[in-house]
């Protein structure tokens, strides 16, 4: 099983290639009842925009190291995507969709770290 470090930053790389904005990693390794290690956060600017932001992750992280998602949710309406990397859960949001449900908020006692964007 690859690190998940490893799969977060190839993530990461995924959602840059598209553009992705406003990337958050939350690392939630520290509490005690978290439901995984890891959540990657980030939006588009359109439902177009998140379905290739999320379809660039997938195919960067199988591409670089050979690891698939579990399961993927969300590609129906691409408001709000998430994909299952087992420890680690990606979200991929639009973003009046991601302020409505407002995870960073919800997970503030985690450590959580703000990436640049890239233009």
């Amino acid at each position: 099983m690859k690190e998940n470090e490893q799969i977060v930053s190839k993530i990461v790389e995924g959602i840059q290639e598209r553009k992705g904005k406003n990337i958050v990693v939350v690392n939630l390794n520290k509490l005690q009842e978290a439901p995984c290690s890891y959540f990657v956060i980030c939006e588009g600017d359109s439902n177009i925009h998140v379905n290739a932001i999320a379809l660039s992750i997938k195919d960067w992280v199988r591409d670089q190291i050979q690891v698939k998602p579990y399961a993927t949710d969300g590609f129906e309406n691409c408001e709000w995507i998430a994909m299952d990397y087992g420890q680690i859960i990606v979200h991929v949001f639009q973003r009046a969709t991601r302020a409505f449900y407002d995870i960073e908020h919800l997970w503030s006692d985690a450590d959580l770290k703000k990436l640049e964007d890239i233009l």
